[in-house]
């Protein structure tokens, strides 16, 4: 399930075969994508047992020949508030549903930007104001504190854009996505967060699971209705001044 429009990036002008940085990406959902468009990527994330999921399937996308080698450039576990590349080292750099676990986003945002190429483009998400509110008023688990990897923060569309300015970079354009997840995770709030077996929770599942596969018409039609509104994530698209 990807997040960013890969649209976004190619008309604010991402060359053909660049260097991406996917900053916490977990099990490389956007990472996996920008190979198969033939792009070089550099997977991070703070957690160990995820950068070892994604160094596995990278290599079984390689051998399966569905990416080339150069295209698989590294995953490495990391922090984003201390990158270990050059000044300038990547085309792109793309950052999922991380900053809001991230006590120092500003830290994160500087450094992230550090790392791109002046004129080079930045893809952020977070959740959105409101379905995360609902999340928060119906569960303490939810945002537990950052050290066992809650949500530290809400953010207004605001407070990213003016933080993201901050660190040198020109917004250009945002979009909301996954209205159709937002009741997925006020049910999971609603009934114990780590309640997956609950059958109202296992029930959405599989139908989110099903949506994902299938991709109706109906569902693509409601997604798009409703995600200005409801949509789970909001993603920021920005370019290096």
């Amino acid at each position: 399930m990807l997040t960013i429009r890969f649209t976004e990036l190619d008309q604010l002008g991402l060359p053909s075969g660049a260097l991406i940085l996917d900053a916490g990406a977990g099990f490389g959902r956007h990472a996996f994508e920008f190979a198969r468009r033939g792009h070089r990527v550099v997977a991070l994330d703070y957690a160990a047992d995820e950068v070892v999921g994604t160094k596995d399937t990278f290599a079984a996308m390689v051998e399966a020949g569905e990416i080339e080698d150069k295209n698989y450039v590294g995953v490495l576990r990391g922090d984003a508030t201390r990158l270990p590349f050059a000044d300038g080292a990547f085309d792109a750099v793309v950052t999922s549903e991380v900053l809001e676990h991230i006590p120092n986003d500003t830290g994160a945002l500087a450094e992230l930007t550090r790392v791109l190429r002046p004129g080079g483009v930045l893809a952020a998400t977070v959740p959105s104001w409101l379905p995360e509110k609902f999340n928060w008023m119906l569960s303490d688990d939810y945002h537990a504190p950052a050290a066992v990897g809650g949500h530290v923060r809400i953010y207004s569309a605001t407070e990213l854009k003016a933080k993201m300015r901050a660190a040198g970079l020109r917004v250009t354009g945002t979009h909301h996505a996954h209205a159709l997840h937002s009741p997925y995770w006020w049910l999971k709030c609603a009934v114990g967060v780590n309640d997956n077996d609950h059958p109202l929770v296992a029930r959405y599942r599989k139908f989110l699971e099903w949506d994902i596969i299938k991709q109706p018409r109906s569902t693509r039609i409601a997604e798009r209705l409703l995600a200005p509104a409801l949509g789970k994530s909001i993603v920021f698209y920005a370019v290096k001044q």
